[in-house]
Parts: C-alpha cells; sequence; structure tokens
C-alpha cells in the first residue's frame, strides 16, 4: 500500500488550475504536494480512480494511489529525466514515476547502471530506492485514457513542469526527454520561459541535442532518447545500451564525474 500524504499538509485548492497555485510552490516539496492533490482536469480524474477502484487482476489485493503523481528525485538535481504521463497499473497504482511496470524496469534498470539510481529495480514506493543527482517528472501527472493526454490536459499541467524547472534552476542543467511527447512538452514550456528555443522547434529523435541558453545567463542540454515503452523495448528500437550512451550523455554535460563500473 502506498504511504499516504500527511492530510494536514495538502493544499486545499485541488480544483484550482495548475496555473494558478503552482507559482505559489515555495519549495520542491510543496511543489509535490499541489500536484498529489490536484484534481484540475475531469476527464484525468475520472480515468485515474476508476483505475484505482476496478484494479487490474495481478493487483486486485492492492490500495491504488489513484491520485496525480509528484516528480520523483531530490531538489537539487543537475538532471532532469521529462516521461509523457503516469501509467495506469504502474505509477497510477505505485504513487512514484515509472515504478510498478515494464517501462520503469528498463528506465531504472539503465539509471542504475549509469550511477543515478542506489539499485536496478522499483517495485514500490517502499522499496528504498532512492536518486543522485537526477529527477523525474512528466507533463502531465495523471494516467490518461489509452496512454493519450489531449493537448490541452498537457497545457493545464505545464503550469507544474514550469515551476518544476524554476525550482530547479540552480542546479539542473540537462534534461532527457523520452519521447515525442515530452520533447514538444518541454520545448514549450522552456520557450515560454525565456529559453533560447529555435523557431521553428527542432524535431524529436532519438539522440536529437539542443544547447540552450536563459537570459539569465544559465545554460540547459536537452537530449532526446526514444520513450522506454514495450513498443520500443520489446522491438529494439530502444536498446539498454542506447538509452546508457543518452544517459552517459548528460551526465557529462551536467558536470557529473563518470560512474564507475562494475
Amino acid at each position: 500500500m502506498v504511504t499516504e500524504l500527511p492530510v494536514a499538509e495538502l493544499p486545499t485548492a485541488a480544483h484550482r488550475s495548475p496555473a494558478v497555485v503552482a507559482p505559489g510552490a515555495r519549495t520542491i516539496a510543496e511543489l509535490d504536494l499541489l500536484v498529489a492533490q490536484c484534481r484540475a482536469c475531469p476527464r484525468l480524474v475520472a480515468w485515474r480512480e476508476l483505475v484505482a477502484r476496478e484494479r487490474k487482476f495481478a493487483f486486485r489485493s492492492e490500495t491504488y494511489w489513484g491520485r496525480a503523481v509528484p516528480g520523483f528525485g531530490p531538489a537539487d538535481a543537475r538532471v532532469l529525466i521529462v516521461g509523457l504521463a503516469p501509467a495506469a497499473h504502474g505509477a497510477n497504482r505505485t504513487g512514484r514515476m515509472f515504478t510498478g511496470d515494464r517501462s520503469g524496469d528498463v528506465l531504472f534498470a539503465a539509471l542504475h547502471r549509469t550511477g543515478f539510481a542506489s539499485q536496478p529495480t522499483s517495485v514500490s514506493a517502499g522499496d528504498g530506492l532512492s536518486l543522485d543527482d537526477v529527477r523525474i517528472t512528466a507533463p502531465v501527472h495523471c494516467a490518461p485514457p489509452d496512454n493519450k493526454p489531449t493537448p490541452l490536459e498537457r497545457t493545464t499541467c505545464g503550469a507544474f513542469l514550469a515551476r518544476e524547472l524554476e525550482l530547479l534552476a540552480a542546479t539542473v542543467r540537462a534534461a532527457v526527454v523520452l519521447g515525442a511527447f515530452g520533447w514538444q512538452a518541454l520545448l514549450r514550456t522552456l520557450l515560454v520561459a525565456g529559453w533560447s528555443v529555435p523557431s521553428p522547434r527542432p524535431a524529436f529523435g532519438h539522440g536529437a541535442k539542443l544547447d540552450l541558453t536563459h537570459p539569465d545567463g544559465r545554460a540547459l542540454h536537452v537530449l532526446g532518447s526514444y520513450h522506454v515503452s514495450q513498443q520500443n523495448t520489446f522491438t529494439g528500437r530502444l536498446t539498454p545500451a542506447m538509452l546508457d550512451v543518452v544517459l552517459r550523455q548528460a551526465r557529462e554535460l551536467a558536470g557529473l564525474p563518470t560512474p564507475s563500473q562494475g
């Protein structure tokens, strides 16, 4: 069972737009609480809660999280991983990004190999896993039907991503984007925030790389990787070696030491 957030600390503006409440988050922890309590998108709320009630047969004895899923990782991360949205029976069940499904199996194994994760598996929110120098987030924080958020849902939830980037500004230097949806969402958010995003926006591709600057002098390196979905990993479109190359490049661009082997 997922550990509940402290009710006394939860905000009371659950139905208010993220654009209204997100700027008020003073820390990553406060932002995570706002995300977990959000009920701004009726279609997504209805779906995530329906899935949590009906449950998958293999998880019928578990209590699903059934809420929006906050980002996962330290508040001083130097690398940000941007996915798509929580999986219905993965993060929507466990309450932690990419945890409890096969996509997460691939991602966390790679994060462990490249020195970002304390262990190669992520099965539940209480399994002892910790991340170093990396944080995982998504443009949409609720599990969507058919894994397809609408443009409006992406725009609505985008205020959380924008504030997350602001709160990480002092440390984050590289972003790894998993898939075209996250690529477009992140570039849109960065453009609005004043970053030097080219026009037209560069197309997504595995191995794509953008070196962006902000008016305040900060630099951000954006890397593209195919998503760790079963569709990509089972067909060989994305291999462990391909993912490792991108993650190691992110380490280097963020100024992190090369992890020891073995």
